[in-house]
Parts: C-alpha cells; structure tokens; sequence
C-alpha cells in the first residue's frame, strides 16, 4: 500500500483550479455575446390563466424574443416533461399529468416558469418581464401532506399520485398479534431546500443543424434523449456538455423546463441564449428534498427481537412529478427499509399526493436516509419505552456476520457486513464510557445534553455497467474517458490517480474527461454514490486490455515470446532482454509502427452486485432550556466503505454528507403558507447550516471488502447524510427523555424546541 494511488490521501488536484478561480463554470464559459434569458414566472399558487399578453414585452429595448407556450407548440416541439411513475398496489400505473416547460391553460405553484424572455442584456429581460399582462382566476390551493381537499390534476383525483405497497400486510398483522411488545411512533421528514452553491444554469446555442446544450448537471444522456424526445431530432444533432458543476445532490440529476426553453430560443434565434437562476429563483423553482410523514409499528418478542416491521407514509410530490420522484419514497426507500436487522416480515405502504408547491425528487441519498431515519427513529423510541438499551437492542437484531450473504425483506442481496464489529468500534472511538460524565458537566452548565446512535446501512444505486476509455495522445499523454460527471466529488483526482496506480503512467500525463455526449457516447452519469465504484472497476478491466495487448506487442518487438514478458505494473520487462518499456512508451512504440489499433481502448462493464455501506453515527448535543438551542458538540463516525481507494476523499464526502443532516435536523425547513406562497424564500428565512453550527468530526473506517466487484469497494457519497438525521435525532430524544418529552420532531429550531420544553413544563404544574 506505499504506491502512490493506493489507498492514499490524496490531495484533489482540481482544487488549484477551483480555488484560483480557473473553474469552467456554465456561466462563466457561456459565448461571447450569447443573449440572456429571464423566466416569468407564476407569482401565485394555483390559477387558470385567462390573459397571457406578451407583446409588450416583445417590443421592449434589447429584447429578441418572448416564448410562451403556444409558441414552443407552434414550432412543433412537445411541450412536456417527462417522468418514471411506480406501480400502485392493484397494478396500475401512478398518475402522470402533464407537466410543460412552460405554463399552458393552469399554473400549479408559485414559481413555475409562465414565459421565457430573451434580450441583449438580462437587465433588459428583466424589464421586459414586467411589461407581461398575466391575468387569472384563482383555483382552491392545497398544501396539506395528506391526499384529498382541491383536486389538482384531474388525473389524479383527490391528488392522490400512486397508492403504493411492498411486502406482506397480513404476515405482519400476524406477527403483530402475537407481539410481546408493540411499538409505534410518528416521524416527521422535513422538506429542505437542496441550495448547491452553484444555482442552475445552462446556455444553448444552435448552428443551423446541431443543437448543443452546456448544463451543470449530473450527466449528459438523460437530458439528450429528451431533448431528442421533446425537439424531435436526430440523435447525431444533440450534444449535451457539462462542464464544472458546483454541487449536485441529487437536485442536478435531472431535467428541468428552463433547458428546453432556451434550447427553443436559440433555435428559434439562430444565437445562442444563456440562464442561469439566481438564489430566490433557485428556491423557489429547484426540486427541494425529503417532505413525508411516517407512521412506524415494530413488534417484539419476549426477548426483544424483532418479529415484524410496518411503516405507513405519506409523501409530497409537490404540484407536479420531477423525472424520479415517485421512486425516491418507494422503491428506494424500500431497499433499506429494515436496515441492518434480521427480519423478513415487513410492510411499506406509500401514498404520494400533489400539492400546489415545487415538485420534490431526489436529495442526497434519496430515500435511503429516509428509510434509515424513520428505523433508526423507530428502533431507539423502542428501546426507550421498553427500558432496554438502544444499543443492545441493535446488536440483539443485527443481521450476524456469518449470515452473508443475505437476502432481505425487501429483495436486496447484502454481500457482506460486520455490524457488530463496527459498533464495538464506534462505542470505543464515541468515548460512550465517558458519556455520564459529560452529562453530569453539562448539567452543572444548566444545559441538557443527550448522546443519539444511528445504525444506516444504504444501496448503491443507478446503473450497475459503465464505460470507459483510454486513447494514448500524439503528446505523450493520455485521456481517460469517463462516464460519470463529478459535481465536486473530486473525480479528476481519484480516476486519475488509479489509473496511475494500475499502470505506472505518471498522474501529470492523464487528463481526465467527462461531460461530453459527442466524446462519451454512453455514461451513466452520477448519483446514487455509483461513481467510483463503477467507473474504477470498468478503468481496471481496460487497463488489463491494454496490458495483454501492449504484452504481445512488446514480445513482438523483443523478438521473445509473450510468456518472457511481465508488467509489474510500472514497466514491461522481457525475461533475457534490457527492454523494459513503461506503458507510455509502449504506446510511443506503436505510434512510430502505425499500429493505431493498440492507443485507444474502450471498454465497457457491469460489476455482478450492488454494494452496501454501512456504518455507525454518534451525536452528542446540548440543548440550552433557557432559549431551546440546540447544538450539536461531539459527533463520532465509523464506516465500512470496504477498500478506499482515497481515504481524504471519503472523509470529505462523509463531513458534507454529516453537515447536510445536521442541517435539516437543526436548521431547515421549506414553509408555505396556505396560499402556497413560499415563506423561506431568501437566507434570512430559510437557515442553512454554517461553520459554528458544526463540531468536529471524528472519521474511522472498519472495512469488510465488497464482494460485489473485484476492489472490494462500497460507495461512500450520501452515507453521511443516511446516517446523521437519525443520529442527531436521538440524541435530542435522549437529552429531553427524562423530562417527559415524548414527540421529538425536526427541525430542531430553537423555537420549536423552546415549544417542547414548555409544554412539558406547564403540564407539569
């Protein structure tokens, strides 16, 4: 493990780029020239629209053009968004209302795009924005997480988008009934707002022929095959790119109106067109995360072991599906839902409603840290009304270690784990001995302080197969085609210093490229902490192309047969000869005999299984009882990534993962008020959390190589958010526990906990 690239912490060699300002930021690389667009946007949150005049607006100073819906139509385009929905329990497909780029007849929430205006300067798109006449007649609004009151869509009566099941409801009603000890408790999932440092953005441009769409999202093949879809094009005339991306989560994943509306101006135009939101646009209009309600029921045995698990939800949509939302709170959440316990009797039930706020889709980690944070909840609640011990309880119902792999309730084939192992870890790393100890301090502080463990355990998802190539450049150095999209993870990093790792080519020489549907004809792109994992694996099989092939080329050249010749992964070095070639000058070798086919490989492959990280989260928190704030003082991780290939880089990811909990446990939450006006539209209103509201984390890995693929890795870039929500969680629940505060719900504000601690408080006089 003393070579460079393996296993080391490597510093992310983009980051000199990004921190001297060099980074290729969509509207930072737009055109010289290319016109500005500004999105009209509804002011209101459910309306038919009976005066939509824009001419006005079209003869304002600067301005190009005004597009609406009628004229995306008028030339031919379709003028709808597309989703994936779920099946309902009878077999059925949910409901897939039509959701357009830009508003036609209703608008459905506050914010959704009405009329796209094009102008020289997006000073003067702005103005000519409020030269629009947009009349309307209100409709009832509904914002309740729960289905019924005004219907929406007619396709979806009483709002009701998909009535969902998995599992055995009468197995569980059983196991219920035979329950020593039922345990049922309420858990709310607050919605937050994604707010990427970067906000969305794009620039279109159309040469007569090709449209070309430059977007910092996730990856570049969804948003060509609809853009395919929507204009009508040949596959050949769409290139989507994406270049540095500052922050994903989920929120960039997918397809938005805004990109094909500009797409249609700068082919209506002829010029390219450039957007980019800013922070009240993004807040209102980006896909926020999370917003369910669960009901959860665990049945015990006499000895505390789990007999059965049921989980009842309600999950928002807001007014429209985005591409994956009704998967997010289903399927996904259904991977996990009993986590890293031996139980094979389990029921979800999932109904998701419309309301008249921003559609709702992934956030990091999407569904798993909801599933995870609704057991964990569960579990500890259990532990506490039964006067066992939280941790004990886990340990008694972990899956064993001899019993991998194993299949869970819910279909998921777990490949290895040592729960145990990491809890014993995590416990000694945590200083649980010492816990009492800080309690009794923080009391003589007049403070309440509580220790909260979290157990998660999550899915890789998205495609198991990716692609990769290498092509030896007439320079000297050499390109590694990827078919993921780093939005700050550090890729150009970690791709570049495994391949170095696995052929001895020097960091410097390879250039990592991504984001480019002309260059990469296939990709998965990122999400689902999928990246690394596939994208290394299937560099690992080009490289062994590339070694067997350069192998014969070198015996050929040697004159000795390709058995003398052996790559000890620096070198190719033939038995009775001083010809010991690097990889690069093999490829030099070629070039200079014309043999074009040994300098560029592709390879394409899918690893046999999913992995599973798995870990354990301790947080301790003081609250003051005074002023009901919380805050969060000590916070411990233990992981089982399997092998790392960058411990630096994983720790990073886990510390923005934590902060991302902590933050909707602490700080967030998404309010409309009843007239689905957005409340927290601005920072002053909507709290992200920041550096004084964070401790320091403690990071330590427990690794059981993966089976799943041959380096034995598990992803890593949403387990911190799995498993801080419910950590943080619990530990509140722990510290209020004793003065009778039973309903603990997020976000834990100081006013809300201010609310908690005086309820009891007067109850009790």
């Amino acid at each position: 493990m003393d070579k460079f690239g393996k296993s080391q912490p490597v510093r992310r060699f983009e980051d000199q780029r990004f921190l001297t300002g060099r980074g290729r930021y969509v509207d930072d690389i737009a055109p010289e020239g290319a016109l500005h667009a500004f999105v009209f946007r509804s002011p209101v949150a459910h309306a038919r629209i009976t005066t939509l005049d824009v001419s006005a607006a079209a003869e304002a100073a600067g301005v190009k053009l005004v597009l609406t819906a009628a004229d995306l139509e008028e030339t031919g385009a379709t003028n709808a968004m597309q989703t994936s929905p779920v099946k309902n329990k009878d077999g059925s497909k949910g409901a897939t209302p039509q959701r357009p780029f830009l508003a036609k007849e209703t608008v459905c929430f506050v914010g959704e795009p009405v009329a796209l205006v094009v102008a020289e300067t997006l000073g003067q798109a702005k103005d000519a924005a409020e030269l629009i006449t947009f009349d309307f007649e209100d409709l009832p609004v509904s914002v309740g997480l729960e289905p019924g009151g005004p219907t929406i869509h007619d396709e979806a009566p009483g709002n009701l988008a998909f009535d969902y099941g998995l599992g055995d409801a009468a197995a569980v009603d059983a196991a219920m009934e035979t329950a020593a000890h039922r345990v049922k408790l309420r858990i709310d999932d607050n919605r937050v707002m994604v707010a990427s440092m970067e906000p969305r953005g794009a620039y279109a441009e159309w040469d007569g022929s090709k449209l070309h769409l430059c977007v910092n999202g996730q990856g570049v093949w969804d948003q060509k095959a609809e853009l395919i879809d929507a204009f009508h094009l040949p596959e050949e005339k769409v290139r989507v790119t994406n270049p540095d991306v500052g922050g994903g989560f989920g929120m960039k994943g997918m397809t938005y109106p805004e990109y094909f509306a500009i797409s249609a101006a700068a082919m209506t135009l002829g010029e390219p067109v450039r957007w980019i939101s800013d922070r009240t646009e993004a807040m209102l209009s980006d896909n926020a995360g999370r917003d369910l309600v669960s009901e959860t029921e665990l049945g015990f045995d006499d000895d505390y072991r789990i007999l059965a698990y049921r989980v009842r939800t309600v999950s928002n949509l807001g007014a429209y599906n985005s591409g994956f939302a009704q998967h997010i709170q289903t399927n996904l959440f259904a991977k996990v839902m009993m986590g890293v316990y031996d139980c094979q009797t389990v029921h979800l039930d999932v109904k998701g409603v419309f309301t008249n706020t921003a559609p709702v889709d992934a956030y990091r980690g999407a569904g798993r840290p909801e599933a995870i944070f609704a057991l964990e909840r569960a579990m500890d609640d259990a532990a506490r009304q039964l006067g066992v011990d939280p941790w004990e309880l886990r340990r008694k119902n972990f899956i064993s270690a001899d019993a991998f792999p194993y299949r869970s309730a819910t279909g998921e084939l777990y490949d290895v784990g040592d729960f145990n192992r990491v809890l014993t870890r995590v416990e000694t790393e945590a200083d649980r001995e010492g816990f009492n100890a800080r309690k009794e301090d923080a009391a003589r502080r007049g403070r309440l302080r509580g220790m909260g463990l979290c157990y998660y355990i999550e899915s890789i998802l998205g495609d198991p197969s990716e692609g990769a190539k290498i092509a030896f450049e007439e320079d000297g150095t050499v390109s590694l085609y990827v078919g993921t999209q780093s939005n700050g993870q550090g890729h150009e990093t970690v791709y570049a210093q495994f391949l170095a790792d696995q052929s001895g080519i020097p960091v410097d020489l390879i250039r990592v490229v991504q984001g480019d549907s002309d260059l990469i004809k296939r990709g998965g792109g990122t999400g689902g902490s999928r990246s690394t994992t596939v994208q290394n694996n299937v560099t690992l099989d080009a490289v062994g192309d590339i070694v067997e092939a350069f192998t014969a080329f070198v015996a050929e050249e040697a004159g000795v047969e390709a058995e003398k010749v052996n790559f000890d992964d620096e070198r190719f070095r033939a038995e009775g000869t001083n010809v010991s070639p690097t990889m690069v000058e093999v490829a030099e070798m070629a070039r200079a005999r014309s043999r074009a086919e040994l300098l560029t490989w592709d390879r394409r492959a899918k690893l046999p299984g999913r992995s599973y990280p798995n870990g354990a989260h301790v947080a301790e928190v003081e609250i003051d009882s005074e002023t009901g704030v919380v805050e969060v003082v000590k916070y411990t991780v233990t992981d089982d990534f399997g092998n790392l290939l960058n411990p630096l880089l994983a720790e990073g990811q886990v510390h923005g993962g934590v902060a991302q909990g902590i933050g909707q446990a602490i700080n967030e939450r998404v309010v409309y008020d009843e007239t689905g006006q957005l409340l927290t539209a601005t920072f002053m209103d909507y709290a992200l959390p920041r550096a004084y509201d964070l401790p320091m984390f403690g990071f330590t890995t427990e690794p059981v190589p993966s089976t799943a693929n041959q380096l034995g890795m598990k992803g890593c870039g949403e387990a911190g958010t799995v498993g801080a929500m419910a950590a943080v969680a619990n530990a509140v629940a722990d510290a209020v526990w004793e003065l009778g505060v039973r309903d603990v719900q997020m976000p834990f504000t100081p006013m809300r906990m201010w609310e908690m601690l005086r309820q009891v408080k007067v109850a009790a006089e």
